[in-house]
């Protein structure tokens, strides 16, 4: 029987390993990426172009301190003293270490800076970037965005679903068009990001032809789950939800064609990891994007290995 830890070793032994990766860090040539142990076994992976992409993704908004904490207002200063670019890189190399090859992250100078430097240290993790700069005004810093994103390494990008959820409710799909013709002419997959789940509509009938979808995806059978009359539109006006229709979002993807990384799949921390695995795949989804602290990576890639082998009805074929 395992004895209980009392307050002293719980100290000595959660201190113990960021201390580690310090020291690697102060080391001449060191960095965290170097001092961790021999990789895992990959993830499974899919295709999306021809990029081969692990079946859970590292999320990026923990990465630049982008909280969703609701009402906590403290998480958001809480996860930037805890995500230092030390901590970042010693993420980055765990997420290796344990099978995930890519991450999605929006354009952030700071995080992109920190991003190359573990590239420059030997770091093999792929880039999906969406670029922030403006659309609706013209496409020349958005271009120019895209082919900074070119020149640092990026192997896909995507169109910012706060940009696409605009695009759609203002009838523009065929500037949204623009904009993923314009990554797909730097030779790499051109996605499309979303939220209100409208924006799949249109870009499927309006052939806006996007090489993959990325769509908010989860269920409401949690806690703090939005009831009926609370739900006010794609995100919603009521904290606590990013997928307002999960049940039409499964008969949409149905008849999409496209890989599809769902996003948003434990509704910010309020679905267990096993149970959001779950419905994400069965329902569907070719990738889950997983915004994940260095702590959590492990035990989620650990799951996702146990539910891929389960999943045996889906909702959809599998398409990346």
């Amino acid at each position: 029987m395992n004895s209980p830890t009392d307050r002293r070793t719980f100290l000595k032994t959660s201190l113990a390993a960021p201390a580690v990766a310090a020291l690697a860090m102060d080391l001449p040539g060191g960095t965290a990426a170097a001092q961790t142990p021999p990789a895992a076994a990959p993830l499974p992976r899919g295709k999306i172009g021809q990029l081969e992409v692990s079946r859970m993704l590292l999320g990026g908004n923990l990465l630049t301190h982008y909280t969703h904490s609701r009402d906590l207002k403290y998480v958001y200063n809480l996860a930037a003293h805890y995500n230092t670019e030390a901590k970042i890189l010693e993420t980055l190399a765990v997420a290796e270490q344990n099978g995930i090859n890519t991450l999605v992250v929006h354009t952030v100078p700071a995080i992109l800076a920190t991003l190359r430097k573990h590239r420059d240290a030997g770091g093999k993790i792929q880039w999906i970037i969406c670029p922030t700069a403006p659309v609706l005004q013209g496409l020349e810093l958005y271009k120019q965005q895209v082919e900074e994103l070119m020149a640092s390494g990026t192997e896909a990008v995507y169109l910012w679903g706060v940009h696409s959820d605009k695009l759609a409710s203002q009838g523009m799909m065929d500037l949204a068009a623009e904009v993923i013709a314009l990554g797909k002419s730097y030779g790499v997959p051109s996605g499309m990001g979303a939220h209100d789940l409208n924006v799949i509509v249109e870009a499927e009938k309006r052939k806006v032809n996007p090489d993959f979808y990325i769509k908010t995806f989860h269920h409401h059978h949690y806690p703090s789950a939005p009831k009926p009359e609370e739900i006010k539109g794609p995100i919603g006006e009521c904290p606590g939800y990013w997928c307002a229709n999960p049940e039409q979002t499964i008969e949409v993807m149905k008849a999409v064609e496209r890989p599809w990384i769902a996003f948003k799949i434990m509704a910010a921390g309020a679905i267990p990891p096993v149970d959001a695995f779950q419905y994400a795949f069965e329902n569907g989804a070719d990738h889950a994007l997983v915004g994940m602290f260095d702590f959590e990576i492990q035990d989620n890639a650990n799951l996702i290995r146990e539910v891929l082998p389960k999943v045996q009805q889906r909702t959809r074929a599998w398409r990346s």
